[in-house]
C-alpha cells in the first residue's frame, strides 16, 4: 500500500525532522506547502510545491497530512484535514489548549482516521537508555528524576517561536518533550508547581522554566534555560540502589541536519564520550552505560502501521492532551505562585 504524504511547512521541523523520515518509513513525500521552492526542488525533486495548506488538504491524492507549521495553526489545520478524510500527524504540541486536543481526538475517532502527535524525543538514544534502566529496575525505588535541556542562546532570534504568538516560548517547545517523556515513564503526576520566566532582556516570550511534579514520593524536576553554558546534566536520576547521570544530547537532529540518512548504519548511534554513568548508592562503583541507538524513524514506521492495520497511533491525541494539561497547569502555577493539584 502506497501512502502519499502532504507536508505543511518546510522550516526546521518540516525540512529536518519530518521529510527525511517519511521515505525510509515507506511513506511517499508527495507535496509540500512552502515558499522555499528551490530548496524543496534541490532536496526532494519529485515533491510538488504548493502555496497553501488549504490546497494541500483539498487534494484527492494525499492520504496523510503532516503539519509542521507554527503552533497556533496546528488545531485549525488538523481539524480541516480530518474533516477532509485525511490521516494526520501534528508536530508537537498538537494544539494550544488541552480542550482543542480533546476535540481533535474525538473528531479523529468519528472520522476513523489516524491522528498522531510527533513526540520524536521518545525515541532519543538517551531516553531509550533511561527506559531500559528503569524497566530493568537497575536503580531500585526511585526518589528523584531530573531532566534538563539547557542551551546558551543569549540573543533572541527572529523566528516565530520567539514572537509573542499563541503557543510560542520554551514551555510549549522543549517543555512539550520533557513533559511527554516524564508522563511516558511515570504517568499523570499528583501536582505541578512551576516557574515560567523570561530572562533575556529583549525576550518577548518565556525562554526558560522550572517545573516540579510529584508521583507519590517521587519528585520529578524538569527545566530549561536559554542562558546556560555547557556542563549541566541531561538526566540525573536517583534511586535506592543506584543513580544515573547523563550528559549531552541525542545525535539524530544533528545527523539529519548534516544530511545523514535515517537508514545509515551509524544513524542514531551516540558517541561513547556521551554515554551515561550508573553509580552504586552503597559502594559508589561506577558503570559506563552504552546508549541505546536512537530511532526517530520508529515513529513514522508506527504511523504507517496504524494506517494500514488500524493499530493505535504511536503517540495518541490523548497523550498530546495530557502534555498540554501539564503545560496549562504550569502556566497557572507560575502566574499565581501556587501548587496546582491534578485530580
Amino acid at each position: 500500500m502506497t501512502i502519499r504524504a502532504g507536508l505543511i511547512g518546510f522550516g526546521l521541523a518540516g525540512r529536518y525532522f519530518h521529510a527525511p523520515l517519511l521515505g525510509p518509513a515507506g511513506i511517499r513525500l508527495h507535496c509540500v506547502v512552502t515558499s522555499r521552492v528551490q530548496e524543496l526542488r534541490d532536496t526532494y525533486p519529485d515533491a510538488l510545491a504548493l502555496e497553501s495548506a488549504q490546497s494541500l488538504i483539498a487534494r484527492g491524492d494525499v492520504d496523510l497530512v503532516v503539519i509542521a507549521s507554527p503552533n497556533q495553526f496546528h488545531f485549525p489545520q488538523a481539524r480541516a484535514a480530518l474533516l477532509a478524510g485525511k490521516h494526520v500527524v501534528v508536530d508537537k504540541p498538537m494544539s494550544i489548549t488541552a480542550a482543542e486536543a480533546q476535540t481533535l481526538a474525538e473528531l479523529a475517532r468519528s472520522q476513523r482516521r489516524v491522528l498522531a502527535a510527533f513526540q520524536n524525543r521518545r525515541w532519543d538514544s538517551d531516553f531509550l537508555t533511561v527506559r531500559k534502566l528503569l524497566d530493568g529496575n537497575r536503580l531500585g525505588q526511585l526518589a528523584s528524576y531530573r531532566a534538563r535541556w539547557d542551551r546558551f542562546r543569549p540573543q533572541v532570534a527572529d523566528r516565530w517561536r520567539e514572537r509573542p504568538d499563541p503557543g510560542s516560548g520554551m514551555l510549549y517547545d522543549l517543555g512539550s518533550h520533557l513533559i511527554d517523556q516524564a508522563l511516558t515513564l511515570f504517568g499523570r503526576p499528583d501536582w505541578v508547581q512551576a516557574d515560567v520566566f523570561v530572562q533575556r532582556p529583549d525576550g518577548a516570550v518565556d525562554d526558560g522554566f522550572e517545573i516540579l511534579m510529584a508521583k507519590g514520593s517521587l519528585r520529578i524536576s524538569l527545566g530549561v534555560s536559554s542562558l546556560a553554558g555547557p556542563g549541566d546534566f541531561r538526566y540525573c536520576i536517583h534511586g535506592s540502589d543506584a543513580s544515573f547521570v547523563k550528559y549531552g544530547l541525542d545525535p539524530q537532529e544533528d545527523q539529519l541536519r548534516s544530511g545523514q540518512a535515517a537508514l545509515d548504519a551509524g544513524f542514531g548511534v551516540e558517541a561513547e564520550d556521551h554515554w551515561g554513568v550508573l553509580i552504586s548508592s552503597t559502594s559508589s562503583q561506577r558503570e559506563i552505560v552504552p546508549s541505546e541507538r536512537g530511532r526517530w524513524l520508529r515513529f513514522y514506521e508506527a504511523v504507517k502501521q496504524s494506517i494500514v492495520t488500524g493499530a493505535d497511533a504511536p503517540v495518541t491525541a490523548h497523550d498530546a492532551r495530557d502534555v498540554i494539561e501539564i503545560i496549562e497547569a504550569a502556566q497557572i502555577s507560575s502566574r499565581e505562585g501556587r501548587r496546582i493539584p491534578l485530580l
